[in-house]
């Protein structure tokens, strides 16, 4: 029997497992991930592997998730490189489970099979009353791949557009590929690491998890200075991703113009202390916030937009005094 994993932001798939019971009954060789506010993508990570360790059928595995491009799904993502069988279904709703339970009571199905099955009846199961809301299906048009520009063209004024800056250990995960991105309307999202630039299975990732309509890129820092001072990008209105202040602070002294920055999460790790439940901060990143305000940068901190923004300053202070107990 095909073993299946349910992963959600909170605790939206432990809510839809416990309701599935009460349609189908209880099932076996079910598990369940719940990625919490305090916790990191790799610590999200190690709870998937620890939930298909318990699984009785690892050869065959299907991945519900909840949401195209967030945490849950990129740390899913990278867990099912180089296992063949294994598949992944996002939007998980109670339709789409109780389907997938139904559909590997047949022991020959294998996960992509159900998995492909799921996509349609997954969409079945959403609906419209009155059912004069219901929109036509809209005809698909094809779409022509655009050449490349000549180098020396100006589109509009010349200058890149820079919507929205923002730190964020995650990079591109829910917040930002739903929430921000509505808010902002970005015709592109540009990760700036020379890290991730350099990581294949990273850039994949974050290519997969750009939101419908708006492609992601991922840049070294050198690139996007470049970017910056080509006119071709004149037409462009883009969203740039930041993993930690130390690469903002050296893309702004390479000469792009940031002037606004929001910082979303700074992941915890050795040598950093707690700021916030979103926010932890070592020496460095102390300093480099510091030296990015002294050249004028105005900071504010939110995971969404709807957040009102902490104090920047009293978190600096904060940091400062917790880094200098620990000595």
């Amino acid at each position: 029997m095909v073993g299946i994993v349910l992963a959600s932001h909170g605790e939206l798939a432990a809510g839809v497992r416990q309701t599935g019971s009460m349609v189908f009954g209880d099932q076996e060789n079910v598990a369940v991930v719940s990625l919490e506010p305090s916790m990191g993508p790799d610590d999200f990570r190690a709870k998937l592997e620890e939930a298909v360790s318990q699984l009785e059928d690892q050869e065959q595995v299907l991945f519900l998730v909840d949401l195209w491009g967030g945490t849950p799904f990129n740390q899913t993502s990278a867990l099912i490189k180089g296992h063949d069988t294994w598949a992944i279904v996002t939007g998980l709703n109670l339709p789409m489970l109780i389907e997938a339970y139904s559909a590997r009571m047949d022991a020959s199905k294998t996960a992509h099979e159900i998995a492909a099955h799921l996509v349609g009846e997954g969409r079945k199961g959403v609906r419209v009353l009155p059912e004069a809301l219901e929109p036509a299906a809209a005809a698909v048009a094809p779409v022509a791949k655009a050449g490349a520009i000549a180098p020396g063209t100006v589109l509009g004024d010349g200058h890149i557009k820079i919507a929205h800056v923002r730190i964020d250990t995650r990079l591109l995960h829910g917040q930002v590929a739903t929430t921000w991105t509505k808010t902002i309307a970005p015709d592109r999202i540009i990760v700036v690491s020379d890290g991730v630039a350099r990581d294949d299975l990273r850039k994949t990732m974050i290519e997969q998890a750009a939101p419908p309509g708006v492609p992601a890129n991922v840049v070294p820092i050198s690139k996007m200075i470049e970017v910056t001072k080509d006119p071709r990008f004149g037409a462009t209105k883009v969203m740039l991703l930041f993993e930690n202040p130390q690469d903002l602070l050296a893309a702004i002294k390479g000469g792009v113009d940031i002037k606004k920055v929001n910082i979303g999460s700074m992941a915890h790790s050795v040598g950093k202390v707690v700021v916030t439940n979103a926010v932890a901060m070592g020496a460095d990143d102390v300093k480099t916030i510091e030296e990015l305000k002294s050249l004028g940068v105005e900071f504010e901190v939110r995971k969404v937009p709807s957040d009102s923004s902490e104090n920047i300053d009293a978190m600096l202070k904060k940091a400062k005094a917790d880094l200098a107990a620990q000595k």
